[in-house]
């Protein structure tokens, strides 16, 4: 067939994967990033270890996206974690499974890779321009800021893989939602979705103990219940755990006007065990005492009990043990959505059809984190990346070949 100009708007995970597909099918492909340099994100991410995918069985793995596992499903049964570590590899980066399931480079980091991935898409015939930012549409054409002025972009069909609202300084600051919604594509509210919650710590609890973290614990919710560690922080409380639990947290807040999380401070003791070892202390002791002796507990899991306990639940060893077991931490409000690990919000499902087209928009494609799904943390956000941007490659090539 006839090479055709494939426009790719933003040069992350998903729409790299899409210029790879389609540069494979002869099609002559340009991404534009408005950074300097591409995926920047996905280089921030490997800082600490880039979790590529997740080796849960499969079926667990496509039902982690919520009310969008059923429109991801397709996509991700054409490029599972299997397919994610075989691509990787085929990259020269092996992959290893850590303790916890998660799929990591065995360099942990992720700009060997992306250098190799570059290298392939310049060896197709890839074309990315960096610092071109997309400003929306010139009747047919597409329209760019760049260094050199104002550039006008005519495609056979245009890619937009824009990001969500998470850490705009890296790029995604959706600039694109006026744009969008001035052609009549449906948009829903973007959210942090795996982010920290603000908690009103006493200035003395806050002073001592921001930066430590609780280990070994287990934390519920209607999410269910989650082994794990997380971290205090001078605004209140972060890292995976809480992550795992973020959504339900958020919405609760949105939907109910309140929500905690529920801790464990002790999972390896059981209500009864602890009763009994903390009715044998001596009442006159300090609270931190029993605490050391009848539970196990100092340092920063004895603080968080004298911080949210009252005074008068202190003395009784079945309500103690019972809050040990089970300690609300209230949470008043998600951290901004800058600060956020993704976002939920986006282009509504509706409003894109199988083929990751804009039904608003023909030839106009959309992949990625700009979509309405969320993800929790542990390569299963760049597994959808991954997979969507080749759905997207998909969905272009056969509509330029009809």
């Amino acid at each position: 067939m006839k090479r055709s100009e494939i426009a790719i708007i933003g040069g992350g995970p998903s729409g790299l994967m899409a210029a790879e597909i389609l540069s494979q099918q002869n099609h002559s492909v340009t991404v534009y990033d408005s950074m300097p340099t591409v995926a920047r994100k996905f280089l921030l991410a490997g800082k600490s270890g880039l979790n590529i995918t997740h080796s849960e069985d499969f079926n667990r793995f496509a039902d982690r996206f919520g009310v969008a596992s059923v429109r991801l499903r397709s996509a991700l049964d054409a490029f599972t974690p299997a397919d994610v570590r075989a691509w990787a590899e085929g990259l020269g980066t092996e992959t290893f499974v850590g303790s916890s399931g998660r799929v990591f480079p065995k360099a942990m980091k992720a700009s060997p890779l992306l250098r190799a991935w570059i290298k392939r898409l310049e060896t197709q015939g890839v074309r990315i321009l960096t610092r071109h930012r997309w400003t929306g549409f010139d009747g047919q054409a597409l329209t760019f800021e760049t260094p050199d002025g104002r550039k006008l972009v005519h495609s056979g069909a245009t890619l937009l893989a824009l990001g969500g609202a998470s850490y705009p300084r890296l790029g995604s600051d959706v600039g694109w939602l006026a744009t969008l919604k001035d052609k009549a594509v449906g948009i829903a509210d973007f959210h942090p979705a795996n982010c920290g919650f603000d908690v009103d710590w006493s200035d003395q609890f806050r002073e001592r103990f921001a930066g430590e973290a609780l280990k070994s614990v287990k934390a519920s919710s209607e999410a269910g219940t989650i082994p794990g560690e997380f971290v205090i922080t001078r605004h209140g409380i972060e890292g995976s755990l809480v992550y795992a639990h973020a959504a339900h947290l958020r919405d609760c807040l949105q939907t109910q006007g309140s929500a905690a999380l529920t801790i464990d401070l002790a999972p390896g003791r059981s209500h009864d065990r602890l009763a009994k070892d903390l009715s044998r202390q001596d009442g006159k002791s300090s609270f931190s005492n029993r605490l050391r002796k009848g539970a196990g507990l100092e340092g920063v899991k004895s603080a968080l009990l004298r911080e949210i306990v009252p005074e008068a639940a202190r003395t009784d060893a079945k309500t103690l043990a019972d809050l040990i077991k089970a300690l609300p931490i209230t949470v008043m409000r998600p951290r901004p959505i800058a600060e956020a690990i993704s976002s939920a919000g986006g282009v509504r499902w509706s409003a894109v059809d199988d083929a990751y087209m804009l039904k608003a928009l023909p030839g106009v494609f959309v992949a990625g984190e700009m979509i309405d799904w969320e993800a929790p943390t542990g390569g299963y956000l760049l597994t959808a990346c991954f997979a969507t941007g080749r759905a997207a490659a998909r969905g272009i090539d056969v509509w330029l070949r009809q």
